[in-house]
């Protein structure tokens, strides 16, 4: 009975999250701040069209830079990683569903030839210790990425969490999970990812 409840709140938390995320595009297109339009152009074979360079949120568009310090207080920049593939997560520890996909992660961090930029919600935490004993218990090998002022994930106009983007090794979005991912999802979407 516990997990049917869980399960029913955490789909209606979703699909408010979905709604949510609609509403919040037009209104951001709107405003100018992040205008977010779809590339109608053909892609060759690699999935790059020379003419769309437009960073955005959408597949295809080029994945906003940002840099954070890590838990281990290392500046990263997401542009440092072209040239590989790249998942960004964006996640909190109090997240159920970010809790249920960090196992997964770290088995697709080991298993496949991909960096795995785990960005944490900072300013969301209780205290920043609940991070550091969040990934000693996970047992997380990837980098931890710290957003304390929540500026990235504006930036990416995450609405529910987790919310995953997998990015080739152009800088593209290749693929934009809002919610949850297992570990064949992953795999499944790195595999189209050549």
């Amino acid at each position: 009975m516990k997990k049917i409840i869980v399960i029913l709140i955490i789909t209606g938390m979703l699909a408010w999250a979905v709604y949510d995320l609609l509403n919040s595009s037009e209104e951001t297109a709107d405003s100018g701040d992040y205008v977010v339009e779809e590339d109608t152009k053909e892609e060759s074979a690699s999935g790059e069209s020379e003419s769309n360079n437009k960073v955005g949120l959408e597949i295809g568009n080029m994945a906003p830079d940002f840099e954070l310090k890590t838990l281990k207080g290392e500046t990263v920049k997401l542009s440092d990683y072209r040239g590989q593939r790249v998942l960004v997560n964006f996640w909190a520890t109090w997240c159920p569903p970010c809790r249920a996909e960090m196992p997964d992660m770290e088995k697709f961090h080991q298993n496949k030839d991909i960096t795995i930029l785990a960005i944490n919600l900072t300013e969301t935490e209780s205290t920043s210790s609940d991070v550091t004993d969040f990934v000693e218990k996970f047992e997380l090998t990837f980098p931890i990425l710290m957003d304390e002022k929540v500026e990235v994930a504006n930036r990416y106009q995450i609405q529910p969490i987790p919310t995953s983007y997998m990015i080739d090794s152009n800088g593209r979005i290749q693929y934009k999970a809002l919610g949850a991912m297992n570990y064949e999802l992953m795999v499944q979407e790195f595999e189209k990812m050549k």
